[in-house]
């Protein structure tokens, strides 16, 4: 059982590079689990991504669309046979921390709704007992200024932290920058 977590910024490379790490993993027969977090929605350019994405990966990959509950979907699919691999973790941050209507005040500390709070532990969790491979692709958001408002510094501070959490948990590690891996833990595979 291996845990990878492939994280960069945007447009990066590294949803393609964890495709190609999940199609190494998946030559001795094992199937692969494409968990897909965004949803199209009415966005065209959201609706873009989607598909410039879905023509990337093989046909015989199983794609499951899950927005909220990624521990749950490694619970389920995890398994000595399976290759899980989740793109990603921001846009699943995305949907957890907005999930709930909540007012934001401008300025002032903004609490983690209860969605996300019990997403996060249930994610961690199911990661660290996972029973087969798992990939994890995230974007890498804090290198850049400090956000002027509040709402962007918390996402900013919680993705920083989400994949802070997952690092530690998975023995590989690789940062992904114009389509280069950099292994920052684990071996190259």
């Amino acid at each position: 059982m291996k845990r990878m977590l492939v994280f960069g910024g945007a447009r990066s490379g590294k949803s393609g590079f964890a495709e190609r790490i999940a199609q190494q993993w998946s030559e001795s027969e094992k199937r692969v689990i494409y968990v897909a977090t965004a949803s199209a929605s009415s966005d065209p350019e959201m609706q873009a991504r989607i598909a410039h994405h879905q023509s990337q990966r093989p046909a015989h990959w199983t794609t499951v669309e899950q927005k909220l509950e990624l521990g749950a979907i490694i619970e389920k699919y995890s398994q000595p046979d399976t290759v899980v691999l989740i793109d990603c973790l921001t846009v699943w941050l995305s949907n957890c921390l907005f999930a709930e209507a909540t007012e934001f005040p401008e300025i002032g500390i903004i609490t983690p709704p209860t969605t996300f709070t019990q997403q996060r532990q249930a994610l961690l969790g199911a990661l660290a007992h996972a029973k087969g491979d798992v990939i994890l692709v995230s974007n890498e958001v804090g290198m850049g200024i400090v956000p002027m408002g509040a709402i962007s510094r918390w996402f900013v501070d919680e993705a920083g932290r989400l994949n802070q959490a997952v690092a530690t948990i998975c023995e590989q590690a690789v940062w992904v920058a114009a389509g280069l891996p950099l292994y920052l833990k684990g071996q190259t595979c």
